[in-house]
């Protein structure tokens, strides 16, 4: 199978290395010609996971017409502000039916829409998009170690055919078709992350640390159910697993974008020094926008999108967390 990968990150690189197992060619798209030289001079990519050498058949480029052209599958790995805008200049390259893999995490601003759903929006025949989401650390998935991750789609075949791309001995695959599910808590999780980070960076413990998760997967499970999607999904690898990876791990760019926030970094400031999009960020305006839209309440997530946009202060922020009054533990959800 010939693979078109859409996406030059991290996350994208280390994908595309599991996909070189067993696509006979995986087709890298990067906006940088750095980025593509060396890939293609040194089997490295020089911007991230940089030392990670990646398998010989893969191959980068610029141009998406290029990195398209015969693949048999497509894996689109860009940050959540551009997929759109990429999918709309890839969308004449792309076949009816080839399948496709969303990697991206997010909620698309105004419109509500899920990643998987912006790339339907754009190429058409939804039904053949999947997305991936789960406990996934790029920096430990290129070295090998053992990890995990649920694919979700409406077809399982699409389901199918992306395990047997990417399923190895250290990368196990669950499939499921909780579409919804899966990719709200790939949102969310990064936002609770965020408020980790703070409270880390402010001196708070673990019990502080339990708390914010526990109550950040109470909000994700009630807008999950809201949005239409399965609960329980939220205890499996795309809710429960991502979040403890995200909230907890050195390699969390949410965790430790929220410490250096905690510190009086600002997000422009985070994003231009590491290179990175501090996608929970994103998401805390969006998630907090369809929130509102279905009547779901998610403090947490609502208190980070007050404090980076509207200037609440973190001490403001805590308070108004605090001066609530606890109500029932699972409220909004219903059997």
């Amino acid at each position: 199978m010939n693979v078109a990968l859409i996406g030059s990150g991290s996350w994208g690189t280390a994908v595309a290395g599991l996909a070189a197992a067993r696509a006979v060619r995986v087709s890298m798209w990067a906006h940088s010609e750095q980025t593509v030289a060396g890939i293609n001079g040194e089997h490295r990519n020089p911007r991230y996971l940089v030392g990670y050498e990646l398998p010989g058949n893969v191959f980068a480029t610029t141009d998406l017409a290029q990195a398209l052209d015969g693949a048999e599958a497509i894996i689109f790995a860009v940050p959540s502000t551009h997929l759109r805008s990429v999918c709309h200049q890839a969308a004449p390259f792309i076949a009816a039916d080839t399948p496709v893999l969303c990697l991206t995490k997010g909620i698309e601003p105004e419109s509500g829409l899920l990643m998987s759903e912006v790339i339907a929006s754009e190429i058409g025949n939804e039904s053949r998009v999947a997305a991936l989401s789960g406990p996934n650390h790029a920096e430990e998935i290129c070295r090998g170690g053992l990890s995990a991750a649920v694919i979700a789609s409406e077809d399982p075949q699409i389901g199918e055919t992306f395990k047997d791309l990417l399923l190895s001995t250290a990368f196990r695959i669950y499939l499921s078709q909780d579409m919804t599910g899966v990719e709200v808590c790939g949102a969310m999780k990064n936002v609770i992350a965020i408020v980790c980070g703070i409270s880390a960076g402010t001196g708070a413990g673990d019990n502080t640390l339990a708390l914010i998760m526990t109550r950040g997967l109470a909000e994700i499970s009630r807008l999950v159910h809201a949005r239409g999607g399965q609960a329980m999904t939220c205890m499996g690898l795309a809710g429960m697993g991502d979040l403890i990876a995200t909230c907890t791990s050195e390699h969390s760019r949410n965790r430790t974008f929220g410490y250096e926030f905690a510190h009086g970094v600002s997000l422009d400031e985070y994003q231009t020094r590491t290179h990175m999009v501090v996608e929970g960020a994103v998401a805390a305006r969006s998630v907090s926008e369809l929130a509102r839209s279905l009547g779901v309440d998610i403090p947490l997530t609502f208190a980070v999108e007050q404090t980076l946009y509207n200037g609440v202060t973190l001490d403001r922020a805590l308070e108004i967390l605090t001066d609530r009054v606890p109500s029932q533990e699972f409220y909004g959800l219903t059997d």
